[in-house]
């Protein structure tokens, strides 16, 4: 690995659990917009000279507001030396859309994990070209910091909670229905149950209809997530520690002790970490 390349893959890992994004002196800055294309929404960020200074949160469904929204992003990190684009998407539909407006906003064309850039762990599930990049990119930034055996759970329309062992490779998981899913499930496939706004519950019992519904996602949620993780510590030998990201990570895991820290970027962390390690290979040929 070329001279500089620890200190650079730390700084683009930075410390996501102290929330403290302090540079660390590496070899190479890098000036790159991130896009991470979920199922709902898209995530846009900007890491200038290493550092994540922005981030923000696209509806997929409001197209009309990308252009701008990309173009603010752009605008953060278009100043620095070889400014460019990395994404990562489960939403092929979306893709060439997306890169249509990046290219006429910033003249540039997106470079995809997975296909433009390698994924930066070994995978170890049956047909690695099937599994989710997203899973993949988020252990690898959870790795990327806490070097050892981990567990990522990521809610947003769906909960996935993926482990990798200590050598940082990237063992599988599960994939559950999320918050919004399971609420409209229930309310579209029965007959008097309501559509109902999740909110966490505050009492030991719920009350009423809305309330029982939200006392059954809620703490269906956080059970299968617990009893995931005694599984995978079982497996392992030890209790892996535990990072959410995700859109409802902070409703669901705020202040729960299993949960070692919430990271709402983990993603656009892994894409930049992916980019890093392909400019590092790419640097070294």
């Amino acid at each position: 690995m070329p001279a500089g390349a620890c200190g650079l893959r730390k700084r683009v890992a930075a410390d996501f659990i102290a929330k403290c994004l302090s540079p660390i002196i590496g070899a190479m800055d890098i000036n790159l917009m991130v896009l991470n294309v979920g199922n709902s929404r898209t995530a846009v960020g900007a890491f200038v000279a290493g550092e994540l200074q922005l981030s923000k949160r696209l509806d997929n469904a409001n197209r009309q507001e990308w252009p701008a929204v990309i173009a603010e992003v752009w605008a953060k990190v278009s100043g620095g030396d070889s400014p460019a684009v990395a994404g990562a998407s489960v939403n092929p539909p979306l893709v060439e859309a997306l890169e249509h407006v990046v290219h006429q906003q910033t003249s540039q064309l997106v470079q995809w994990v997975g296909r433009e850039i390698g994924l930066p762990i070994k995978v170890l599930t049956a047909v690695p070209a099937e599994t989710g990049v997203d899973r993949v990119l988020n252990i690898a930034a959870a790795y990327e910091q806490m070097q050892k055996a981990c567990v990522v759970v990521d809610a947003g329309t769906c909960v996935t909670v993926n482990c990798c062992n200590d050598a940082g490779e990237f063992l599988g998981g599960a994939i559950a229905p999320g918050v919004r899913m399971m609420l409209d499930a229930l309310h579209e496939k029965t007959a008097r149950l309501p559509q109902v706004e999740f909110a966490v519950p505050t009492e030991p019992f719920g009350n009423s209809t809305a309330g029982a519904i939200q006392q059954g996602v809620y703490h269906g949620i956080r059970g299968m997530v617990k009893e995931l993780v005694e599984n995978y510590a079982t497996a392992l030998g030890n209790w892996p520690d535990i990072i959410a990201t995700g859109g409802d990570a902070e409703k669901l895991f705020k202040d729960w002790e299993l949960i070692h820290a919430i990271a709402p970027d983990l993603t656009l962390y892994g894409i930049a970490l992916a980019y890093v390690e392909h400019q590092i290979k790419q640097d070294g040929q």
